[in-house]
């Protein structure tokens, strides 16, 4: 008789009791698929996503008091979604959205994502503007 089969071991940290993987709001993190809740959406007047495909989401939400940046990615197949807060001045934050690729040689799905990925501002946005580039 074969051996059953197990699963593999997880590499993931044990989220606290009582809580799920990736739903701490205000807390930046690995990817989600929904806005934290307890989030802001930021008005249109404070987004400036012109460097932005057209194809792109434009969806930046604040948490913690405008301290963490919630913002929506995109991502396919193997690639993760990743944000980093590149640039935060008196005026405005700017936010480089990164989809770094999987591995080669591995089979991947046809799929696009949009995860939220959330970004730890040095100080509370308040009116600044965000900025959003998408690099390669």
């Amino acid at each position: 008789m074969p051996p059953s089969p197990t699963a593999p071991p997880s590499s993931s940290p044990t989220p606290a009791p009582g809580s799920k993987p990736g739903s701490q709001p205000g807390v930046p993190g690995a990817p989600r698929q929904e806005v934290p809740e307890g989030s802001t959406k930021l008005p249109d007047k404070q987004l400036d996503a012109s460097a932005l495909p057209a194809d792109y989401p434009r969806e930046v939400y604040t948490s913690n008091g405008g301290t963490i940046l919630n913002v929506r990615g995109q991502e396919g197949g193997c690639g993760h979604a990743t944000a980093e807060a590149a640039q935060q001045d008196g005026t405005r934050v700017t936010v480089n959205l990164t989809e770094l690729k999987g591995q080669t040689g591995q089979m991947c799905t046809m799929d696009i994502r949009h995860p939220v990925i959330s970004v730890a501002l040095s100080a509370p946005l308040g009116e600044r503007t965000v900025v959003l580039k998408q690099m390669r």
